[in-house]
């Protein structure tokens, strides 16, 4: 079913969310949904329901909201799986559901311990069922790279003879090279009978940093649905980068003259943030597309080209992304119109913020810096999409003493509920000053595993960010803070922590109370 049309298929929240230190609320992965969604994405996937009660919720929240993008769940080649995903995913207007089974020898024998017969037959299974609830099943042959291609023709056709409308072909650990990864989509082409009843997708792994490279040879060979991640994240060296595919695709229309996608680019750049403040997923400078210094030019020849005419060295626009510029014109004499236009202007509307929110954030700030930048705009814009209005713990207060020779002391005020509670305790340092006076008020026993500090911005006016990973009976949990000062965006970030576990703790509760009615109902 080789067409000009090329689908993206995005897997962030599924494969990119599995690496991540910390797993993600179901508030977090509806924020990242709707991101995508606006990105324009045509099929996200949005978890894989069976794994967990939360994942559940999640890809059912998801399927719910969504009306733009085509919402997918995963499931292996099994009953349960199947039907957990259209539970899930019954509730969207279109939906698809994502079936798997491994079909290396390597996986076959190792992993599974069957023969491929059995194996074919679990697939074929696996893609009837799931036909019983959606006509839009995709099947995937896990580990595609390293299957003996008879056995991968067999596996392909059969599942397209079940129902199975996408093949998808992955390459699950990275280990195929270009010419090879584009000689096996080229070999079922050819060999394939029934080939043209389905599309043909590819899903890239990056251990040998190849994916992008494996995936625009598998398009090249007719593959025409594209699975990865924003910024590549996933297990180990992470997926396919959608954002360079995307670019890829866009900026060499000659070698892909007459390919079209969907993907709304100038929107790349803010999804691309997003998803890294949240996931707690920093973006290396120099990768691609959406790299702090994708757009830096520090040779004086380059920037002398670059005076002279941009394309010398920009071989795409950095307003194609969506890469703001950073002007300074916002002071605390602005008004709330000011904030708005500035908004307008990097490309956000009215939905995507609350204004009377980020103009509280923004004032505050502004009297700190004196001016502020549109990066700074975006930043207070993200962190406050990380908080909720009613979060049941809020620093009201903080104030620390340290220095050398002196032992660090922290005193904060926090609210808690409808209550004020003080405490203040010495540490370490500031921030474990902070810390202490923290556990204090709230009594949670809770261990930092990381703690990291980045700049968002520029230069001595950049606010500090701080990521902390904590535990917290068995889970772990992301906290984000931001500020001008270190201390405020730790202790912040420590707060943020405290509201993902008081949400998790109430969760907790009320399917124990839910668990004990249903209980005495039965007795």
């Amino acid at each position: 079913m080789s067409s000009n049309r090329v689908f993206i298929f995005d897997t962030t929240l599924r494969d990119g969310e599995q690496a991540l230190a910390a797993s993600l609320t179901v508030r977090e992965k509806l924020q990242i949904a709707l991101a995508l969604e606006r990105l324009g994405v045509d099929i996200m996937e949005a978890g894989f329901p069976v794994s967990s009660p939360g994942d559940f919720e999640s890809v059912q929240t998801i399927a719910r909201t969504i009306k733009n993008s085509r919402v997918a769940g995963l499931a292996r080649a099994v009953d349960k799986d199947i039907d957990a995903a259209y539970e899930a995913l019954k509730v969207a207007p279109q939906f698809r559901i994502h079936t798997f089974i491994s079909t290396s020898t390597i996986h076959v024998q190792n992993k599974l311990k069957r023969d491929f017969d059995e194996v074919l037959a679990m697939g074929v299974a696996a893609v009837k069922r799931a036909r019983n609830y959606t006509d839009d099943v995709e099947f995937s042959c896990e580990d595609a790279g390293r299957t003996p291609i008879d056995q991968l023709c067999r596996m392909v056709e059969a599942a397209i003879s079940a129902g199975a409308g996408t093949i998808n072909i992955p390459d699950t650990v990275g280990y195929t090279v270009p010419s090879e990864f584009g000689g096996i989509i080229e070999t079922l082409f050819n060999r394939v009978p029934n080939i043209d009843k389905a599309i043909i997708s590819v899903h890239c792994h990056d251990d040998l940093g190849l994916s992008v490279a494996n995936s625009i040879a598998a398009v090249q060979k007719g593959a025409r649905q594209v699975e990865g991640t924003i910024n590549g994240i996933g297990e180990r060296a992470g997926n396919c980068a959608l954002e360079e595919v995307v670019m890829i695709l866009k900026t060499r229309k000659d070698l892909f003259p007459n390919l079209q996608l969907n993907l709304k680019t100038p929107e790349i750049y803010r999804t691309s943030q997003l998803i890294s403040a949240v996931c707690n997923m920093p973006v290396q400078p120099n990768k691609a597309i959406v790299g702090a210094n994708a757009f830096s030019h520090s040779s004086g020849i380059h920037q002398d080209g670059m005076l002279k005419a941009k394309n010398t060295y920009e071989i795409m626009t950095p307003e194609s992304v969506g890469v703001p510029t950073n002007n300074l014109n916002l002071t605390s004499r602005s008004g709330r119109h000011a904030v708005k236009h500035r908004m307008q202007v990097l490309g956000y509307g009215e939905a995507d913020y609350d204004l009377d929110r980020l103009y509280e954030k923004f004032l505050k700030l502004a009297d700190k810096k004196g001016q502020v930048f549109d990066y700074d705009l975006e930043a207070l814009m993200f962190f406050d999409k990380l908080q909720d209005a009613d979060d049941f713990y809020q620093l009201d207060f903080l104030s620390v003493q340290s220095g050398s020779g002196i032992l660090a002391s922290a005193s904060i005020q926090l609210r808690a509920g409808g209550e004020t509670r003080q405490e203040a305790a010495t540490g370490n340092g500031p921030v474990d000053a902070a810390y202490r006076a923290i556990h204090r008020i709230t009594g949670y026993d809770i261990k930092i595993v990381k703690y990291q500090i980045s700049a968002k911005g520029q230069g001595e006016d950049a606010l500090g960010q701080v990521d902390i990973v904590a535990t917290y009976n068995g889970q772990r949990f992301h906290g984000m803070g931001l500020a001008t000062d270190i201390v405020e965006a730790s202790a912040l970030a420590l707060v943020h922590v405290l509201n993902h576990i008081h949400r998790a703790d109430l969760i907790a509760r009320k399917k124990q109370e839910i668990q004990q009615e249903k209980t005495a109902g039965e007795s």
